[in-house]
């Protein structure tokens, strides 16, 4: 059981959540909190005050006062009215990381919910409710209206949701599971929808998958490095100990590591003085991209365990505070690093690729051809590559350099960041079937070289790849071995803890 309290939520624990399937609750502590906060908009209602988004319109409308008695109808207008995303439905992980992110939000005390808004929230969470929300439309300020507002029809029992595989009205995904819609009461619908839960979902699920595929990187480079012959003296300590970032030493060991047992791998002066910098460069490229995770974990353990609305409720003081936390800058500056770091590892990737197939860089058949010739082999594979990197440099760049005001220049600086998540999601995707073609390329190499002559880690990698792709003996189609490879690497343990060791 995962114990939400708005401050100490981790990775690992919303990795547990969305892929083990393991339940939530709101900590007792965090509910005193809550309901201490909801009595101070109660109040406010009751005395009439003009409070933004509680007794005011939203956006340029909030100069306009709205009485007690419409202070509801408010707040169901807000959400019909903000739930116009468009394009496809955000993946159904996704989607459950946004409800995690969303109640543990709310958990912290600061945004006047209701109790029973705030249970409904979980109990969808739990139930494996998925609300449809489609990924285009948030701007990233304030928060991410559109995709929150469509999260939020679900629990009035509008919008629509998947639950148990099939595709249903919101109110009847509710009946199903055995729940009832809530009926927002002042400032709930606010507090629902005003928050970064999108891009910072988007980016949370971005960054596991990064995260593993960095790591993925360094084993795959290293049976590429054994198939090239390549050159070990460069990953000695000494030479990184003289530059010492952490990462960089830290990928250099790792890679020795992998490589001890090997009877492939060379020396300076055996066949060659120097390797290319896409086998001589692994540490210092893969570890700067180790810096870029570190930055990126930073900034998203701190924004998952953040208040982001506006108005925000200080219980204490029984002040209602109207601020800017919604806004996405910090992830939107995260999400674009992360995806210019990713597209690097595909990069430097797509050159290993090329050494192994181009017969001028290296001294196997062409192409790793069983036929040179009459089979052109993995020819095309380093095409396949080549275009991917070339998407990933169109996606890398930066969204968040860019701003349209909204709301009649009331909202006249916004951050961009769900774009900025979008992104970089897509180039970590695209960097699982770059790495995936190097894993089948290197595959072939090694076992052209003699699969007996590799280091014990690479021969498990190689028995990895084998029992998802088999050896290319004649010409085929490798579209579904790049996808069904790619697929394999992001859920299949893949030698994870033996590559970090």
């Amino acid at each position: 059981m995962i114990r939400l309290d708005g401050g100490s939520l981790a990775l690992e624990q919303v990795a547990q959540v969305i892929y083990s399937k393991e339940q939530v609750e709101i900590r007792d502590e965090a509910w005193t909190k809550i309901k201490r906060s909801r009595a101070v908009i109660d109040s406010i209602v009751e005395q009439g005050q003009k409070v933004y988004g509680v007794t005011t319109g939203f956006g340029k409308f909030s100069d306009t006062v709205i009485s007690a008695k419409d202070a509801e109808r408010l707040q169901i207008n807000l959400i019909r009215s903000h739930a116009c995303a468009v394009g496809e439905p955000l993946p159904p992980d996704t989607v459950r990381t946004m409800l995690l992110l969303r109640a543990n939000a709310l958990a912290k005390g600061y945004s006047g919910i209701t109790a029973s808004a705030l249970k409904l929230l979980v109990d969808v969470l739990n139930a494996r409710i998925v609300p449809l929300i489609p990924s285009q439309g948030s701007l990233g300020a304030s928060g991410d209206l559109a995709p929150l507002s469509h999260l939020a029809l679900l629990l009035v029992g509008e919008g629509e949701a998947i639950y148990q595989g099939e595709r249903l009205p919101g109110a009847e995904a509710l009946r199903r599971a055995g729940l009832k819609p809530v009926t927002l009461k002042a400032k709930e619908g606010l507090a629902l929808i005003n928050g970064t839960q999108a891009m910072t979902a988007i980016g949370v699920m971005a960054y596991l998958d990064a995260q593993r595929l960095a790591l993925l990187a360094d084993g795959i480079a290293a049976l590429t490095l054994e198939a090239l012959r390549g050159i070990t003296d460069v990953f000695a300590p000494d030479s990184h100990l003289v530059r010492p970032y952490p990462e960089q030493c830290l990928v250099a060991g790792r890679i020795l590591g992998i490589l001890k047992g090997s009877s492939l791998t060379t020396v300076q002066g055996e066949i060659r003085i120097q390797d290319a910098y896409s086998l001589r460069c692994i540490p210092q490229v893969h570890g700067a991209v180790q810096q870029v995770l570190t930055y990126v974990k930073e900034k998203l353990l701190i924004e998952i365990n953040s208040a982001t609305d506006n108005p925000l409720v200080f219980p204490d003081t029984g002040q209602v505070i109207s601020g800017g936390n919604f806004h996405g800058q910090p992830i939107a500056f995260a999400m674009d690093f992360l995806g210019i770091g990713m597209a690097e590892i595909a990069s430097i990737s797509e050159r290993r690729i090329e050494r192994l197939v181009n017969p001028q860089l290296n001294d196997l058949p062409a192409f790793l051809s069983p036929d040179p010739g009459l089979q052109s082999g993995m020819m095309i594979t380093q095409y396949t590559a080549a275009s991917l990197v070339s998407e990933n440099k169109t996606l890398a760049h930066p969204a968040s350099v860019d701003s349209i005001p909204s709301s009649a220049n009331q909202e006249d600086h916004v951050s961009m960041g769900t774009t900025a998540a979008r992104q970089a999601a897509a180039i970590v995707d695209n960097g699982y079937k770059v790495l995936a073609i190097e894993a089948i390329c290197a595959a072939q190499a090694a076992e052209i070289r003699g699969a007996e002559l590799l280091a014990p880690a690479t021969r498990k990698l190689l028995n990895l790849i084998r029992s998802a792709v088999p050896p290319l003996t004649e010409d085929r189609s490798m579209s579904g071995d790049i996808e069904r490879l790619a697929r394999s690497m992001k859920t299949q343990d893949w030698l994870l803890e033996e590559i970090q060791s």
